[in-house]
């Protein structure tokens, strides 16, 4: 009986050794050493989001991941570099897992350098291609600073993506005369849903693409050099046959962006277009089967008919800035932050400064 007792004490003994291991070993894992990577697990939502960032004449996208991973393609022109990182904080990034610089045009990249200095950055991906500009070597400069490595973006290079796939379509080659031809090119599939980000990819790029054997069907494309009609050539708009088209451009801008050519070729594909010009900031939500989409100015509802186009004797204002432009400065907030004057007049009289650049 003696030895029957000992025996039953040592085991009792040696269960609460083992079960005290687990519980304190549970405790510090969730409590004290959460990692980031658990953190990004731990934010799943099941649903990718994309903003389409109205910062005028120029590029800004920011993808959310189902995991919740932050990837962000191009950053708009140097001006915007502020506002495009207020937006991000807004939207509660803090760490941004990848940043693409499509090409080294300034309208694409000029703000690239702030955000990068602004938020912690895992991996950066640009073609292989330089230009010799304030914007680039900033950029270049903010990269080194953060002591990042250039990945490069070209063809079926994959994207390093939680919860989905995403992968260069393009640049196919190199040695190209235009700029806009190096745009690296982004593919997303998310369930049965798709996505073509193309940068300012022209026809020639556009047709290497086609000849590349590269699946470019998609739901959503968002149309190469800001609807320009050197882009969106015929054969492209009718393999990607799209949906949805975004078209990212300024109110008024010098270029007269977007073409008409363009727009008319996408009413005759009968593809629904939403315009930052006309829109602002465009956000899609999706599941993995369908596609909901609104703007911040509406609160993420559906959008059923686009505002009318602004006036081009209207007068616009930055509320953080409290500045007010002419329609067609090229410092113009993007659009959560605009209010809008039928006067001049009536923009003074509500305390706003005249911009130093337009001079209104």
């Amino acid at each position: 009986m003696k030895k029957h007792w000992t025996m039953l004490l040592i085991l009792l003994f040696l269960l609460s050794l083992l079960g005290g291991c687990s519980i304190g070993s549970s405790t510090v894992k969730e409590q004290n050493v959460l990692s980031f990577d658990n953190q990004k697990k731990e934010s799943k939502s099941g649903e990718l989001e994309i903003c389409f960032i109205d910062c005028g004449q120029g590029d800004a996208v920011l993808i959310k991941t189902p995991a919740g991973e932050r990837m962000l393609i191009d950053g708009g022109k140097s001006e915007e570099g502020e506002n495009i990182s207020e937006f991000l904080s807004n939207q509660g990034v803090k760490q941004l897992a990848v940043v693409v610089g499509t090409h080294p045009h300034s309208d694409h990249i000029g703000g690239m350098a702030e955000i990068i200095n602004n938020f912690p950055v895992e991996k950066v991906y640009l073609p292989r291609v330089t230009h010799n500009t304030t914007a680039f070597e900033a950029l270049l400069k903010a990269i080194k600073g953060k002591n990042l490595k250039i990945s490069t973006a070209r063809k079926g290079v994959e994207i390093p993506l939680e919860g989905m796939q995403a992968r260069f379509v393009a640049p196919v080659g190199e040695g190209y005369d235009d700029l806009n031809n190096y745009s690296a090119v982004i593919r997303i599939d998310y369930g049965d849903v798709s996505f073509v980000f193309t940068g300012d990819a022209e026809e020639f790029s556009e047709k290497e693409m086609l000849l590349s054997g590269e699946n470019l069907k998609a739901d959503v494309l968002k149309v190469g050099h800001h609807g320009s009609s050197s882009s969106t050539c015929p054969a492209f708009l009718k393999v990607v046959a799209p949906q949805y088209a975004v078209i990212m451009c300024g109110i008024d801008n010098d270029y007269g962006h977007p073409h008409q050519e363009t727009l008319a070729a996408l009413e005759a594909a009968r593809v629904k277009v939403y315009r930052t010009d006309l829109h602002g900031t465009i956000i899609m939500k999706s599941d993995g089967h369908s596609i909901n989409i609104g703007t911040a100015e509406v609160n993420n509802k559906n959008l059923k008919n686009p505002p009318e186009q602004r006036q081009d004797n209207m007068y616009i204002g930055n509320k953080n800035s409290l500045k007010f432009h002419r329609s067609d400065c090229k410092s113009l907030p993007y659009e959560k932050n605009r209010v809008y004057f039928k006067t001049r007049d009536e923009a003074v009289e509500k305390g706003y400064l005249p911009c130093s650049k337009c001079q209104p």
